[in-house]
């Protein structure tokens, strides 16, 4: 071997080391910040998994006649097939309302501190209590679901069998915990999961550049935790407010559910696992170009300027994020009878 190709050798192999050696400082400041997927569904508050209860969430998350109308499902403003929303700037419901807030994903949501914009309801079955009763969403109330539910008797079975040590297992109550023991289960894991649990080559280059942007830049500050989100609140413009295009100053955000004033344009953080296929973004929905909304974070949240390339790279970051959803089976659902509450409120 001459002397030159061993030198080429020699530089190309502590390339490779200072590469290497980068990559993992990087990462052990990533999982200081971040936790990957874990590998089996979280435990839920007095709420046990089980294949039945799964099974009954699923018809019950497609089922639109839990909605007073007949029209509207969960699965109508979280759409599994769009991302875990519903692609809107806001929500349609009852009566063709225009609802005030951008729908969040479903997906991964039962690793977020609480639900809703606002973090108004603890978990993922207080949270499907919410728009069962909202007059804008699905408008009808828990006396009406129980009776339809308690009129078809494949439900009544399903029901039985999810809660077999109650006495009257058909409730409100069990409808919200077995929607939350379905949406359990709606777990993506990601690259950027492999990433933290040691593959170096589950990111490109760019994303992992992004990555170190998202980092320094002090995103990640606020978008941390394994869902990168969903686990803090703080005020939608900490540095500048943006303008009524983006914040509108009618919604106060978390005040309306504390009444205090420093909660006034307060929000949960969103979480950022599947970012790219959600848009519009934030609560208004008003921005649709992930760049464009990753730009308004730096000025409004961070104070920084974030110009196009090192949003372009943050966008490729935010990427990675995006996970292999589970398999959705479309439901079929039990057939109503005579007994079954008939459709009611306007829907034209």
């Amino acid at each position: 071997m001459t002397r030159p190709l061993k030198l080429i050798l020699g530089t190309v192999s502590a390339l490779a080391l200072a590469q290497g050696a980068a990559a993992s400082e990087l990462r052990e400041r990533a999982q200081d910040m971040f936790a990957p997927l874990p590998s089996t569904i979280p435990a839920l508050n007095d709420n046990i998994l089980t294949e039945e209860k799964v099974d009954l969430g699923t018809a019950l998350f497609f089922d639109p006649r839990m909605s007073a109308s007949g029209v509207f499902s969960c699965n109508s403003c979280h759409n599994l097939a769009t991302g875990g929303d519903d692609n809107m700037e806001t929500s349609i419901g009852h009566a063709w309302q225009k609802g005030p807030r951008n729908s969040p994903t479903v997906l991964n949501a039962v690793f977020n501190d609480a639900q809703f914009w606002d973090g108004r309801a603890a978990d993922l079955a207080e949270q499907a209590k919410g728009p069962v009763q909202a007059g804008v969403e699905m408008a009808n109330t828990p006396d009406n679901v129980v009776a339809t539910l308690n009129s078809m008797p494949q439900y009544v079975e399903w029901f039985e069998a999810s809660f077999p040590d109650v006495a009257a297992p058909v409730s409100f109550d069990n409808f919200a915990k077995a929607i939350e023991a379905y949406e359990a289960t709606l777990i993506t894991p990601a690259p950027f999961d492999a990433w933290l649990n040691g593959d170096d080559g589950a990111l490109s280059d760019a994303q992992v550049a992004g990555l170190e942007l998202f980092i320094d830049k002090g995103c990640s500050a606020c978008h941390n935790g394994v869902n990168l989100g969903g686990n803090g609140y703080y005020p939608f413009g900490l540095i500048e407010k943006p303008g009524a295009d983006v914040l509108p100053p009618d919604d106060r955000g978390r005040f309306a559910v504390t009444e205090t004033a420093d909660d006034s344009y307060v929000f949960r953080a969103a979480p950022l696992r599947n970012i790219d296929q959600t848009a519009p973004y934030f609560h208004s929905g008003k921005v649709w170009d992930l760049k464009v909304a990753v730009q308004i974070m730096g000025t409004s949240q961070l104070g920084t300027e974030i110009n196009d390339a090192e949003a372009d790279q943050i966008v490729a970051f935010l990427g990675a994020l995006t996970g292999k959803m589970p398999e959705v089976v479309y439901p079929v659902l039990p057939a109503e009878t005579l007994k079954t509450p008939r459709p009611t409120g306007e829907v034209q």
